[in-house]
């Protein structure tokens, strides 16, 4: 079953099935290029230029292997505590956002009405401008109240995660529905 994206474990088999696609598709164009060869006897063949034009799929495939690989999904015991710490408010999981200068990965985003918090454990990655980035993205999706705050200590996080759960509107639908559509737009910003 493929994961969906924004749950736990998602980069994990992101990297498998990247994999996988990736050795599939490179064993395609080699297949063709030695079944030509040995029917024809020679490399100028039809199914050398297919080998050739099967070579773009199977470069893609490997391109995003690349995108892919240095990152992993959160850890099964963090993501618990904070699926247990946010009962009643929105999680989503294992995201790695692009801008034009850096690649910056984010293991959980909180999100309760307007407020979302997340925590990133990479320390190469400023949390500030990992925040900025996805309050600009969200400013031109039309959420312009939303403030967001990206924490690289998982303690602070972890206490503001409480905070909002204790802040949270449980009953309110329509603030459901808000948090669900932040969260689809955040996602649409991630790998």
């Amino acid at each position: 079953m493929k994961l969906q994206k924004g749950t736990k474990g998602y980069i994990c088999a992101k990297k498998k099935r990247a994999i996988l696609k990736t050795c599939l598709e490179f064993g395609i164009v080699l297949a063709l290029l030695i079944l030509g060869e040995k029917e024809t006897g020679d490399r100028m063949n039809v199914l050398t230029i297919v080998a050739i034009l099967g070579c773009l799929p199977a470069s893609k495939a490997l391109v995003e292997l690349i995108m892919i690989m240095p990152h992993h999904s959160i850890e099964l015991q963090k993501a618990e505590e904070i699926a247990e710490k946010a009962r009643h408010l929105t999680i989503i999981y294992d995201m790695v956002f692009t801008s034009e200068k850096k690649i910056m990965p984010v293991e959980a985003i909180v999100i309760s009405d307007h407020t979302i918090c997340g925590y990133s454990s990479n320390t190469k990655v400023a949390a500030n401008e990992v925040g900025q980035h996805i309050k600009q993205y969200l400013m031109a999706n039309k959420y312009t109240k939303a403030s967001v705050k990206i924490f690289d200590d998982y303690t602070a996080f972890l206490a503001r995660v409480e905070d909002m759960s204790l802040l949270a509107d449980r009953e309110n639908e329509e603030t459901k529905k808000k948090e669900t559509a932040i969260s689809r737009v955040i996602l649409n910003l991630s790998l």
